[in-house]
């Protein structure tokens, strides 16, 4: 087997978030004219960290100023087997092209969770694009304590304010009581174009007309494929369960919980560092879970999480 070149991968993204950019290999390289996120090969001696500034001043005439790991994914072309290390850059110094020659035929924003306007656009790259969509804050729900009416008008409330992807949990009702308040769910979330995902239950997922399937860690050890959902993730507690979820081709893993929370305040978490070794590696979206609060997702996301996901917080 030939040897995996690690290559460095940027994701750059504007302040809100909301777009990131493509670049077009030049003539002359393989693959010319398609579309790629920037970067380069890590080379000897180098950390992926460093190999990203040192590619974007390269290719882009700029310094990264803020940037984190992401994922991980390994692909093999006719010529070479690379493995991707994905970073998220927030922040730099410098415009794009301006202040140093640009080594590609052209650069694009793109609008995450939307169809791509540029192509061919490397096929490496097609799981990323769609992790890309997965919005950054997942609200989980429990109106089993709060009781319905106020968990929908908080709701409610959290959609008009940007939320945009709810898992209904509650899973101590009856299939019947579950059933009618996620089609409420799904009635408000669709309504402002966010996505709801289903804990643990398809037939309920189903027929109440949700985006999705959350399962949890027992029912990730059971699963022998992906569900037939176009949303699919998973509750995990460890490395193996994260690798889990990536080899079934889920679309995003939660992990915790990571702080002390409400619920078990005598519990320490596990902590960012050792979230951050947990995740290492991983193929698919990280989301933190304990003790999470919106004013903490730069935190999450510098430990290398896609974002974070709240049951009380949001």
């Amino acid at each position: 087997m030939s040897d995996i070149v690690e290559v460095a991968a940027a994701v750059m993204l504007r302040s809100d978030g909301r777009e990131f950019l493509l670049a077009q290999r030049p003539e002359g390289k393989v693959y010319a004219g398609y579309w790629e996120f920037p970067g380069g090969k890590v080379e000897a001696g180098e950390t992926v960290r460093d190999a990203l500034i040192r590619e974007l001043q390269e290719e882009l005439g700029i310094t990264a100023t803020a940037c984190a790991p992401w994922l991980t994914r390994q692909f093999t072309y006719p010529h070479a087997t690379v493995r991707l290390n994905f970073w998220r850059v927030t922040a730099w110094d410098g415009e794009i092209g301006i202040t140093a020659p640009l080594e590609h035929s052209a650069v694009a924003w793109m609008q995450c969770g939307e169809a791509a306007r540029v192509s061919p656009i490397l096929p490496a790259n097609d799981p990323i694009l769609k992790a890309l969509s997965l919005p950054t804050a997942m609200a989980i729900t429990m109106a089993e304590t709060e009781g319905v009416e106020r968990q929908l008008e908080r709701l409610e409330a959290a959609l008009d304010n940007g939320l945009r992807l709810i898992q209904v949990r509650d899973k101590g009702w009856l299939p019947a009581q579950r059933l009618w308040f996620a089609e409420g769910v799904v009635r408000l979330a669709h309504d402002r174009g966010a996505l709801v995902v289903i804990n643990d239950d398809a037939d309920i997922a189903r027929r109440c007309g949700a985006d999705g399937l959350h399962l949890s860690a027992a029912s990730l050890a059971a699963c022998s494929e992906r569900p037939d959902f176009a949303w699919v993730g998973a509750s995990c507690h460890d490395a193996a369960e994260i690798a889990r979820a990536g080899e079934l081709g889920l679309d995003y893993a939660l992990l915790g919980p990571i702080l002390p929370t409400p619920t078990h305040p005598e519990a320490e978490g596990l902590g960012w560092d050792e979230f951050s070794r947990r995740i290492s590696g991983n193929t698919l979206p990280v989301l933190a879970l304990g003790g999470m609060k919106p004013e903490i997702l730069s935190e999450a996301q510098q430990a290398g999480a896609h974002g974070i996901a709240l049951m009380r917080g949001w």
